[in-house]
């Protein structure tokens, strides 16, 4: 495998932990976008694209995000699946899991491959003087 571009979409203002949305393309004919560059507790990583999940109204069956309280289509009240979480880290798993992965490497090498150019790109975006 591969990685014959990446492209950095950087995002502006300093008060969110995402830096840039990444585009990058698999030798030259697959290409993976939404990928996130964000600044964590010990510097950069990279984030695959997610999407958030969806539970049904018991009302009226609409699609509505994982921990909607009320129904976007009906107004009705939609009820807590399980308990709240009784500690900070299970509500930080909780919250991981209202996303769900669309793409995301299979091994450790990959990754690595990945992260590496993604982040490399990163850094010389940044270091291009703005026009």
């Amino acid at each position: 495998m591969e990685i014959t571009e990446v492209r950095i979409f950087p995002k502006e203002g300093v008060s969110s932990k995402l830096r840039a949305y990444a585009t990058i393309t698999i030798d030259n004919s697959f290409v993976v976008r939404n990928i996130k560059v964000i600044e964590g507790k010990s510097g950069l990583f990279v984030a695959m694209p997610s999407r958030r999940m969806k539970d049904s109204c018991p009302r009226c069956n609409h699609k509505n995000e994982v921990r909607s309280k009320f129904c976007n289509e009906c107004g009705a009240s939609i009820p807590l699946r399980s308990a709240q979480p009784a500690t900070p880290e299970a509500e930080h798993d909780a919250r991981q899991s209202e996303h769900k992965d669309i793409a995301h490497p299979i091994t450790v090498e990959c990754r690595e491959i990945i992260q590496r150019k993604v982040l490399e790109a990163y850094e010389a975006e940044k270091a291009r003087p703005r026009q």
